[in-house]
């Protein structure tokens, strides 16, 4: 199934795709979902059927476009995307107003075309700064919908948080005293490190080689330097290894900071997919980082640049 404003070249794209899918040819099932978002669609595959819904365009980008040249008027914004799981999103909420960073801060919401009442949601939080709600053209996929929310952002520090956290505790203080180092790009409360960018472990806090994107802080420079994410990266699995090499390569490090005060939750975007496509989906994604930063052995904190 497409979406009903899906031109006659993408429905036969959707159905071709289908038949390769049918067949288990996944290799020519992912050309094809190339082909249609060379098109400006974005396939999204459910248990039962697949639906192609517009991406992001480039006359839509220029309706909002982006910031990031702008000098930063806040000293921290906070991202995060409303598509499913209101109440995900209300518990993280409730949680940030009870623990509101101090200073100068503003909290932006890309509506992905939530299947719910966003603004009726917000009417019933109270938090200290109105949050700004960004009405995405269509349902993105993840990249796009994540890039749409940093770009817009004001602040010296952005944060993205996925809403499978909960936060328990002041999560800004630690996140910018992190940027104190003026070679500190990325930060965040879960990082990972690698000898060799195939095996990736759990790294202590410190320096490491990616920041995971459940709690992904970056500076606003760094961000100007690198755009956004690969919006290739239409599932989530592996685009935070990208955005922290990208912004690595530009020349910042990146820090795991001491355990932030968050309580974790079951993480929607992994379990609400069946595993075989999650795990294909994760697959696809991460021989695409390898294909761009396999070979940057340079990058890595452990690993051996000769």
């Amino acid at each position: 199934m497409t979406d009903d404003s899906a031109p006659d070249a993408v429905r036969h794209l959707i159905d071709e795709r289908r038949a390769a899918r049918d067949a288990r040819d996944w290799a020519r099932a992912d050309a094809l979902r190339d082909e249609i978002a060379e098109l400006g669609w974005e396939v999204q595959d459910g248990p039962t059927r697949s639906v192609a819904r517009p991406m992001l365009r480039p006359a839509e980008r220029e309706e909002l476009p982006s910031l990031l040249a702008e000098p930063a008027e806040l000293g921290l914004s906070i991202q995060v995307v409303a598509d499913e799981h209101p109440a995900d999103l209300e518990r993280f909420l409730r949680g940030l107003a009870a623990h509101a960073p101090h200073g100068s801060w503003e909290l932006v919401i890309v509506a992905n075309e939530p299947a719910y009442d966003l603004h009726g949601l917000l009417a019933g939080i109270e938090l200290t700064e109105p949050p700004i709600v960004l009405d995405a053209p269509g349902r993105l996929g993840w990249a796009d919908a994540r890039t749409l929310g940093l770009t817009r952002s004001r602040g010296e520090v952005t944060v993205m948080i996925d809403t499978s956290l909960e936060p328990t505790g002041d999560v800004a203080t630690p996140l910018l005293a992190a940027f104190e180092d003026p070679t500190v790009g990325i930060a965040g409360g879960w990082g990972v490190t690698s000898a060799d960018a195939r095996q990736f472990e759990d790294a202590p806090p410190g320096e490491v080689d990616a920041i995971e994107g459940y709690c992904l802080a970056v500076r606003r420079e760094a961000l100007r330097a690198v755009g956004g994410f690969d919006r290739r990266f239409r599932f989530y699995r592996n685009a935070d290894l990208d955005f922290s090499f990208a912004v690595r390569d530009a020349g910042w490090r990146a820090v795991r900071t001491d355990p932030l005060p968050f309580e974790r939750h079951e993480h929607r975007g992994w379990t609400s997919l069946p595993e075989a496509e999650r795990d294909r989906l994760s697959k696809r994604n991460f021989y695409r980082f390898l294909d761009r930063w396999g070979h940057r052995p340079d990058l890595l904190v452990h690993g051996d640049a000769d």
